[in-house]
């Protein structure tokens, strides 16, 4: 039965019993009870209306950091505002201020500052998404993350329908976390963000292979573009596309364990690699790691698996279910806390 929302939403109606199959890069065939696309401000108004009739919804961006498990009860909402300008910083003027709107895909916007020469992005190539997810998750790459670029951002409060503004106090960074994933989970919908890039860029290559990868591309002296396309190439070569085998990137976060066992880790994998955490008692391993030595890289089970060429994304083969892929998700983490006492903590986010 299609309910009639209201005599406002009469041109605007969201679509009814819609496949979310195409909006989600694990690519699951299921469906959500309503569908509704914000393009332009006056969906906005449109939107608080059907908010009230329907409490129950997600926002949905690119769909690359969610795991569905079973049809959405309620109102799937697809950020879908496009825009991006620039102005000079008025605090500094070696910096521009760029605005992208929250529908933009991130990978767009990267590629838009480099083509200007503006520094800060190159190292969040190819990270797949929308600008408005963005901040969520505090999306992160190859030593970047979107906080050390970030200036601010404007949301629209979904229950009093007033546009505040977040600078990066407000927002309370973490790593992949932010106030948007806590407090103000679904409380908020990310209109534009606005990030202080460097006209003059100062390089980051020594996280991963980036060094190499330029080395290997014959590049001595490389410029922010040179990093872009190293990053792409990298994200490429161990990443599959989303679009021939479905997945969202890296599954789970890499944990942060204490220092003191880590050591006691050490003694027995002496090869078992770590980075500065976030407290200076912390020690940051990679989950692939954890996951690879305990033999899960390229092992299938049925229609899901870790992949062959990284075993921190778990992949959809065809056909499978979201509840197939959590449950081999979940076996990968009871294996790594049984071997290693490290809980596995999911970047993407299980609906």
């Amino acid at each position: 039965m299609i309910t009639i929302v209201s005599a406002v939403l009469t041109s605007k109606l969201p679509s009814h019993n819609a496949s979310l199959a195409g909006l989600h890069t694990f690519g699951i065939d299921c469906k959500a009870s309503l569908l509704f696309t914000v393009k332009q401000q006056d969906d906005l108004q449109v939107l608080q209306e059907l908010l009230r009739q329907y409490p129950t919804f997600l926002i949905l961006g690119g769909g690359s950091n969610i795991l569905f498990t079973k049809d959405y009860p309620g109102l799937i909402v697809l950020n879908r505002i496009k825009g991006i300008s620039a102005q000079p910083d008025p605090d500094n003027d070696r910096f521009v201020l760029l605005t992208a709107a929250g529908g933009e895909v991130w990978h767009d916007v990267v590629l838009y500052a480099v083509q200007k020469g503006w520094g800060g992005l190159e190292n969040l190539s190819l990270i797949p998404g929308t600008v408005g997810a963005a901040p969520i998750q505090n999306i992160g790459a190859y030593g970047v993350e979107l906080k050390d670029v970030f200036h601010h951002l404007e949301a629209l409060d979904l229950e009093t329908g007033e546009l505040h503004t977040f600078d990066k106090a407000n927002c309370m960074f973490g790593y992949r976390n932010s106030i948007f994933k806590h407090e103000l989970a679904g409380k908020y919908l990310i209109t534009s963000v606005t990030l202080r890039l460097d006209t003059r860029p100062e390089l980051r290559l020594s996280y991963g292979a980036i060094q190499d990868t330029l080395d290997a591309m014959g590049i001595t002296e490389p410029n922010i573009a040179d990093v872009s396309q190293a990053v792409i190439s990298i994200r490429q070569s161990k990443l599959p596309d989303p679009a021939e085998l479905g997945n969202a990137g890296s599954f789970f976060k890499n944990p942060e364990i204490s220092r003191k066992h880590y050591e006691q880790l050490q003694m027995e994998y002496p090869d078992i690699p770590g980075y500065p955490g976030s407290a200076a008692d912390l020690v940051k391993v990679p989950a692939g790691w954890l996951i690879e030595t305990c033999g899960w890289k390229g092992r299938r089970t049925g229609n899901t698996g870790a992949h062959s060429k990284q075993a921190l994304v778990l992949v959809n083969y065809g056909n499978a279910t979201g509840i197939e892929i959590w449950e081999h998700a979940q076996r990968i983490m009871r294996n790594i806390k049984e071997r290693f006492e490290i809980s596995l903590t999911p970047e993407v986010n299980v609906i």
